[in-house]
């Protein structure tokens, strides 16, 4: 199931209170698969901005959680310098934490795992979340679960999750759809309202 057959129609209301979360996306690109990963990155970087902007329009919180790469004494500012200060800032430059968003640091592939994303969700009142970021067959399908598990409602922006292998990101959105419930949608899908998302 790829971005191009993601389910579409008018957008409908989501009771429940909604947070953006933007999973990797302040990375620099050096790691095992970046070649691999740096195409589809590119396709989604367009779509992750306009996502970001609708959400901080309509008051939206939007957290980004993020790999610390193994920097264990980097704080997420650190992080986010050393993406700008890489050879691939063009992709991280238009999605750049703004000074309203808030930022968590993961050390795995689930947003969830050991990080305070439950409680920060659970003090903001969120009972949706609409996941976008990298890696779709891996940190984007395991933190989907996660959600699932947690009792969250979950959407998933399917072009604006970028992958490595396409044949398993197609497999992992339709795992998240039939298996966790997702709605995966097009991020032109997503209408944002204040304290609420509109999706598909």
């Amino acid at each position: 199931m790829s971005a191009d057959a993601a389910e579409t129609a008018s957008p409908r209301p989501v009771d429940d209170p909604s947070a953006l979360i933007v999973i990797d996306m302040i990375n620099t690109y050096d790691h095992p698969d970046a070649e691999l990963l740096l195409p589809s990155a590119r396709k989604v970087v367009p779509v992750v901005t306009d996502l970001l902007g609708a959400a901080r329009a309509a008051r939206v919180p939007v957290v980004y959680v993020n790999d610390n790469f193994g920097q264990w004494r980097s704080h997420h500012g650190e992080l986010v310098d050393a993406a700008l200060a890489g050879p691939h800032a063009d992709l991280v430059e238009p999605v750049r934490p703004d000074a309203d968003a808030l930022f968590v640091v993961k050390a795995r592939h689930s947003i969830f795992y050991e990080t305070p994303l439950t409680y920060l969700l659970w003090e903001l009142g969120i009972r949706h979340v609409i996941l976008c970021g990298q890696v779709t067959e891996q940190c984007v399908l395991y933190s989907a679960l996660d959600a699932h598990i947690r009792h969250l409602d979950v959407t998933v922006a399917a072009d604006a999750v970028a992958h490595i292998h396409p044949r398993l990101a197609d497999a992992a959105l339709e795992m998240m759809r039939r298996n966790m419930g997702a709605r995966v949608v097009n991020g032109q899908d997503i209408a944002f309202t204040e304290h609420a998302g509109q999706v598909a």
